[in-house]
């Protein structure tokens, strides 16, 4: 299987989101609270007769801003989502997502909302088949899709019925594992799964966060991926310079392994650790709102080339978007699709 579905040297890509506009969601209400894990559907500025209506306007706007800057590999945005994690989460069987609980968050001092855990674990209906059917239906490029992976869920939710974060996680990762392979069927290129709960809770992963990947893909016919992140810009200044899980990730099944390396200056050494991976590198500083110059994407890139060939390397922003505002969203993106541009004529292709 191909490590990544565009014929072009040094691919481009979003990693997810895409800043949503101003007439869909309120989004300084947005910004101000932690990325929502049970439902907030308060945070809308349509009423739901007609949300989904401009969640597929929103789409479009998105497709065509990505396709504009010369993205290679595009996504919907995530338009259609409060947080990356509980359009897909919200919509199992087990989960009681309208009577939440709170439990601390992995940023220090902040508490998160979370889903209870009331039932067994299961995927009752598709849940993200319409996005990629109507990503795929407007856009003639390669298309990436975002689920939530089942380790992170594990750690977004309280556990009221199992009592045992295994077992949750591999219920997680049977429900994903249907969602994933209907989600290839309806045309993606690439599918990815958030795991940014690997890096704040390593000990954890260890035990039991690869055999819950690979229990998620198990039996797929596409490419996939991984990603991981210390937290969104917009929400995490400071960040360290290395990954405290990350070779961990050679043992999977997974095509490609998501990193930031921008914000957090990461010694691109740690990706040697990865031989198997196609690595898609982080090069956009989403904590700074200043516009990266092509030159500046370039050096970060060609950092990564001692230890990862340019083959094995697909470029990206540190995370999703959703953040910036969307005029810096895409002068940004546009700078990352030059930066790539350069570093791929120093090459020779």
């Amino acid at each position: 299987m191909s490590g990544t579905p565009a014929s072009t040297l040094l691919p481009t890509t979003l990693v997810g989101s895409y800043p949503q506009p101003e007439w869909l969601i309120d989004r300084k209400r947005l910004t101000a609270i932690v990325p929502p894990r049970a439902h907030a559907r308060d945070l809308w500025r349509v009423d739901p007769p007609w949300l989904e209506q401009a969640q597929d306007d929103a789409t479009l706007l998105a497709i065509r801003d990505q396709e504009r800057a010369g993205i290679d590999i595009v996504t919907d945005g995530e338009m259609r989502r409060e947080s990356y994690s509980n359009r897909f989460a919200t919509a199992l069987e087990g989960m009681d997502g309208d009577n939440p609980a709170q439990i601390p968050s992995r940023t220090r001092g902040k508490v998160q909302i979370v889903p209870r855990v009331v039932g067994k674990i299961r995927r009752r209906r598709p849940v993200q088949v319409r996005d990629v059917a109507f990503l795929r239906a407007n856009t003639d490029r390669p298309i990436r899709i975002t689920i939530p992976g089942p380790f992170t869920m594990t750690q977004q939710l309280f556990d009221e019925h199992y009592r045992d974060e295994a077992a949750v996680a591999t219920d997680c990762a049977i429900a994903l594992n249907e969602e994933i392979k209907d989600l290839f069927a309806a045309g993606a290129d690439v599918v990815q799964l958030d795991e940014p709960f690997l890096e704040a809770y390593p000990d954890k992963a260890r035990s039991f966060g690869v055999s819950a990947i690979n229990r998620a893909i198990e039996g797929v016919g596409g490419v996939t991926a991984v990603h991981l992140c210390f937290g969104y810009g917009a929400m995490v200044r400071n960040k360290p310079s290395g990954y405290s899980f990350l070779a961990e990730l050679e043992a999977t099944k997974i095509d490609q392994v998501s990193i930031e390396t921008a914000q957090s200056k990461l010694d691109c050494s740690a990706l040697a650790q990865l031989p198997g991976k196609h690595i898609v590198l982080g090069v956009l500083d989403l904590n700074d709102p200043a516009v990266e110059t092509p030159a500046i994407v370039a050096g970060r890139i060609r950092r990564a080339l001692p230890y990862v060939p340019a083959e094995r390397l697909i470029v990206a922003p540190d995370c999703g978007l959703k953040y910036l505002p969307r005029d810096v969203a895409f002068a940004k993106l546009q700078a990352m699709v030059e930066g790539a541009a350069i570093v791929r004529r120093e090459l020779g292709r």
